[in-house]
């Protein structure tokens, strides 16, 4: 954001605004598969438009201004961006993953990925020294979430950066649930961020997005390669799609979180909540380290039951907010996580890290929050006896 003092006006302004040939203030949509050239090998910067388009080139150039990395790439989904950042690895290379991730994540290495002979390993700690523990010679990179999808936990990204450097090893941070308006991975020295761009970034729930940023000339190259010798790319309408949301994101996401720090202090007093983690509060383990890496504690509020509720009628009490997959758009989402997004995960594994079946995931939308509020408390009294 060299241009820009505030991350407010990077969202509107960054990247490639508009279109210099005619003026408009909106990047055209261009819906071409391929362009014309001059001559033989002779071309005007396109060839053909899994290699670079236009309105995708547009977005790509924002996100990485907004990460503040090298460049950016688009994909057809989070899964394909983060399944391409995997691609940058071979055959005997081990990724340390956290134990609290997304489902997919865990299960594209598990399932896939392990079959190239590409191996991984659960660090089961958000301590730093957990993750140095774990890193042997063939370990090529560390891929976290902060917060953690679903229990948000906090790592320390500049701490855990300097690790990395030090052993060659490329930090890799999935910058979802933060977004780059509240958080910064590559500023705080990691090597790529990513995100499902499904979520806060289009914001609408009306497009299925990945979004990737590096910070050297090198991994570009590389992830370019990977982008175009495979395909999974963000399709035109879609990236304009998601710069006309980006625009709003930084107004979405202040009541977005400001909502949810209300829920989460409503949530915090009921005695019906055993369990409450939201990184917004200052009783919330590694509510210091968040606060020293993040403007904020997000929209993510997860929360558990009290023994003898019923998580099944807490969700049919519900009448607002809506039990569905996925995050981040302007109306409220409610899902559970063991059942859910974190199925794929074996049930040990889910259990040990406290992932419980009566764990309950809030992605707190821009309604008025005492509606949502009075949902909340309906549900939670539907789920009694």
């Amino acid at each position: 954001m060299a241009e820009y003092k505030h991350v407010e006006t990077a969202l509107i302004h960054g990247g490639i605004y508009g279109d210099s040939h005619t003026g408009a203030v909106n990047t055209p949509i261009f819906l071409t598969s391929t362009y014309k050239q001059d001559a033989l090998g002779q071309d005007r910067g396109y060839e053909y438009s899994r290699t670079g388009n236009p309105t995708r080139e547009a977005l790509e150039a924002l996100i990485a201004e907004l990460e503040n990395g090298y460049a950016g790439f688009a994909f057809a989904s989070g899964m394909a961006a983060i399944t391409a950042v995997f691609s940058l690895f071979s055959a005997g290379d081990r990724v340390l993953i956290s134990s609290n991730v997304y489902g997919g994540t865990f299960r594209v290495l598990d399932k896939v990925f392990r079959r190239f002979g590409i191996g991984y390993d659960i660090v089961a700690s958000d301590r730093i020294e957990a993750f140095e523990a774990a890193l042997t010679n063939d370990v090529r990179a560390i891929l976290i979430e902060s917060p953690a999808n679903p229990l948000l936990t906090v790592v320390d990204i500049r701490a855990l950066a300097e690790v990395a450097k030090r052993n060659n090893t490329l930090l890799i941070v999935d910058n979802t649930f933060m977004t780059p308006y509240f958080q910064r991975p590559i500023e705080l020295g990691a090597d790529i961020a990513l995100h499902s761009a499904t979520k806060y970034l289009g914001g609408h729930s009306d497009v299925i997005a990945g979004l990737v940023v590096v910070n050297t000339p090198e991994l570009a190259d590389r992830l370019h390669f990977i982008q175009n010798a495979t395909g999974g790319i963000q399709q035109p309408f879609d990236s304009f799609l998601l710069i006309r949301s980006i625009k709003t994101l930084g107004v979405r996401m202040e009541r977005h979180a400001e909502n949810a720090e209300k829920i989460a202090l409503y949530l915090q007093s009921h005695p019906a909540v055993k369990r409450l983690f939201y990184p917004g509060l200052p009783t919330a383990e590694g509510y210091e380290i968040h606060r020293a890496q993040a403007t904020s504690g997000g929209a993510i509020v997860t929360f558990e039951l009290d023994e003898g509720r019923d998580v099944a009628k807490f969700f049919t009490g519900l009448r607002l907010i809506d039990l569905a997959e996925s995050l981040g758009g302007v109306e409220s989402l409610v899902c559970h996580p063991a059942s859910m997004t974190h199925a794929s995960i074996p049930i040990d594994i889910r259990e040990k890290v406290g992932i419980t079946d009566a764990l309950v995931r809030l992605s707190v939308g821009i309604e008025h929050v005492d509606d949502l509020i009075e949902d909340i408390a309906a549900a939670i009294d539907a789920s009694s006896g």
